[in-house]
């Protein structure tokens, strides 16, 4: 398995070009999507009443807390897989983008499992079932945006497959329990 997930990274990050690279870039700035969470945010307002606007936040802290912290501090720490661009039998192997003194981006020492991916993916998942029913271009469009935040991971040489793959179902199964967890807290506080 593991030669597996280091031949599909090589092979999907060796699918540079000079046009894609800087793009890649873009689409993993979380500083490139506020437009996207100003979006979600004002589409969440709209559909709950101001009295489960304390559930709503507190959801999402929670969400945050599972998806970012929770890996970031935790998982990726008892873990300790190595980056693929900190792994010294694959660095001369990747394609890394340079920042503008010419340094390879890296990322940080551990990768498993990608925040990134845990993050949007939970994101688009509890925005999906709060706003159920959802016509299905908007779950596809959801779904489409945290795939392709998580695919740029891999493209940068920053995460293997299994770290976005596993990232994505994390933070999709986080979601889900923070939604049965919001659905409870808004039932006891109608009783």
């Amino acid at each position: 398995m593991d030669q597996l997930d280091r031949s599909l990274l090589l092979w999907l990050n060796q699918q540079h070009s000079a046009w894609l690279d800087p793009v890649m870039w873009q689409i993993s700035q979380p500083v490139t999507w506020i437009w996207v969470y100003v979006l979600l945010a004002v589409l969440i307002i709209k559909r709950f009443r101001p009295v489960q606007w304390f559930w709503v936040l507190l959801s999402f802290g929670l969400l945050i807390f599972l998806c970012d912290f929770t890996v970031t501090h935790c998982i990726k720490n008892v873990v300790q897989r190595l980056r693929p661009s900190h792994d010294p039998s694959l660095q001369p192997l990747l394609h890394l983008i340079t920042d503008a003194n010419g340094n390879p981006y890296r990322g940080g020492r551990f990768g498993f499992f990608s925040s990134h991916a845990s993050n949007h993916m939970g994101i688009a998942t509890l925005f999906i079932l709060w706003m159920r029913p959802l016509k299905t271009y908007w779950i596809i469009a959801l779904i489409s945006w945290a795939t392709m935040i998580a695919y740029s991971r891999v493209y940068l040489g920053v995460h293997y497959p299994s770290d976005v793959l596993a990232g994505m179902v994390y933070g999709a199964l986080a979601a889900i329990l923070v939604h049965f967890i919001f659905r409870k807290a808004l039932k006891s506080t109608r009783s």
